[in-house]
């Protein structure tokens, strides 16, 4: 064996190791850039409505807003495909296309099947709140002590409008801080 045989052995792991390194990166910036997106879609269709906001809540699990109004049921269902759309054409472009993150084999099946997982994967949980809100409705004052207690118990920091703190004070005659100290 030739002395360049020799170095081109020893060589070998450390490219494999590095393509490892460099794929293993890829496809967590393809899963946070998939899951920014996806939340990022929840918010602009939550902005879109324009109804009056009490505030939000920024947590492990994204942004919530803590809105007073029902939505219209066009709002409900948009709130569930928007973001769905967004999250399937980010796995397409992300793993298909000539722009891919990740370079997957191109055939219809495993196309149909990542997307379609990775839609129900991230969208299940939105279709079911839909549901709930369709068919039991729970909105106003009941909807917004439901929506702060849930944001308290996940440790998620949460921020009021102008319009929160006045509705706080008419409504239920406290400030956020006792408000949240008593749920």
């Amino acid at each position: 064996m030739t002395y360049s045989a020799v170095q081109e052995i020893d060589r070998m792991p450390v490219t494999t190791t590095s393509t490892h390194a460099i794929v293993v990166l890829r496809a967590v910036g393809l899963l946070l850039l998939w899951f920014l997106l996806f939340k990022l879609a929840h918010l602009v269709v939550v902005l879109v409505r324009h109804g009056p906001l009490i505030g939000w809540g920024i947590g492990p699990f994204g942004v919530t807003v803590v809105s007073f109004r029902e939505p219209p049921v066009f709002f409900i269902w948009l709130n569930v495909f928007f973001p769905a759309l967004v999250s399937g054409l980010v796995l397409y472009v992300g793993l298909f296309t000539p722009l891919a993150i990740l370079r997957l084999p191109s055939a219809p099946l495993v196309m149909i099947l990542m997307i379609l997982g990775g839609v129900l994967l991230s969208s299940t949980l939105d279709f079911l709140a839909a549901v709930r809100d369709v068919r039991f409705p729970l909105w106003g004052e009941a909807r917004i002590l439901w929506t702060l207690q849930t944001l308290q118990a996940s440790w998620s920091r949460i921020h009021f409008t102008s319009f929160g703190l006045s509705y706080l004070r008419d409504h239920f005659h406290s400030t956020p801080t006792d408000l949240l100290r008593v749920m």
